[in-house]
């Protein structure tokens, strides 16, 4: 079944995007096709994984928002040809699933997807998320050059998705280093997986996400050590250390010496 575009209530980055839907559950295929028909996108359904599978092939979609049980083809087997064909292996797949242990979300990705949304939707991490597998702008109109921050020592042949990658991992490690994620958490909450993170910041930035992190943590200590008057087993907690004793080995082996004698 094909949807035709219809004018589109938001004109944004999804306007003539080709987005197949293959889903058995009607009303989560009314929800999603009336969702991504107001943003402009052209819009292809399936019902099962074996139809799925043939519209892919017919249709070259730009992305697949595939759920994973389902009649005939189940999403894992349609995913797994979907792989195996030269013709669709790199067309993005995105799962939908009610199932939200890390295990389905991990069986799904090591199929071949790209990223995993759980139902029920939020419809803006739905869109969040095809922007960034589509590789198109998160918002409608882009920021001004001037207002993009920049951040010192990134390489400037990094290509575009991977500064995304960066950018958002970054921002986000920086939000939590009192309880910094794993690599694997990281990568999943910027749409991605723990290879194509670690990718993309040797890429932009030369180093692995653990060293990225931990230089961030040491520029940190260094900051609180001189412009706050934190105790020095309060800066440890605040940048996710789980004693006071692992904190000044860590800093004394960036800096040569512990942070008692860096505060004097």
């Amino acid at each position: 079944m094909v949807y035709k575009t219809i004018h589109p209530v938001y004109a944004g980055p999804l306007a003539g995007q080709r987005i197949l839907v293959v889903d058995d559950a009607e009303e989560d295929r009314i929800l999603l096709s009336d969702f991504l028909l107001r943003h402009g996108a052209r819009l292809y359904v399936a019902r099962d994984g074996q139809d799925g599978y043939r519209k892919a092939q017919t249709v070259r979609p730009d992305l697949i928002l595939m759920d994973i049980r389902m009649p005939v083809y189940d999403g894992l087997t349609s995913c797994r040809l979907l792989k195996a064909n030269s013709s669709t292996r790199n067309i993005p797949l995105i799962f939908l699933s009610a199932a939200a242990a890390t295990e389905e979300k991990i069986t799904g990705l090591s199929a071949g997807a790209v990223d995993y949304i759980t139902k029920p939707f939020d419809f803006e991490e739905v869109r969040l998320r095809l922007c960034v597998h589509l590789r198109t702008p998160l918002h409608s109109e882009p920021l001004p050059a001037a207002t993009t921050p920049v951040t010192p020592g990134l390489h400037s042949g990094s290509n575009t998705f991977d500064m995304v990658l960066f950018q958002a991992a970054r921002r986000l490690m920086l939000d939590k280093l009192d309880q910094p994620l794993s690599l694997n958490a990281l990568a999943a909450a910027v749409g991605t997986n723990a290879r194509r993170l670690s990718s993309a910041f040797k890429h932009c930035a030369g180093v692995t996400v653990f060293d990225f992190l931990r230089e961030e943590r040491m520029k940190e200590a260094r900051r609180l050590l001189s412009e706050s008057t934190l105790d020095i087993g309060a800066i440890a907690l605040a940048l996710g250390y789980s004693n006071t004793a692992n904190f000044s080995t860590a800093f004394r082996e960036r800096f040569g010496m512990p942070p008692s004698q860096f505060r004097r």
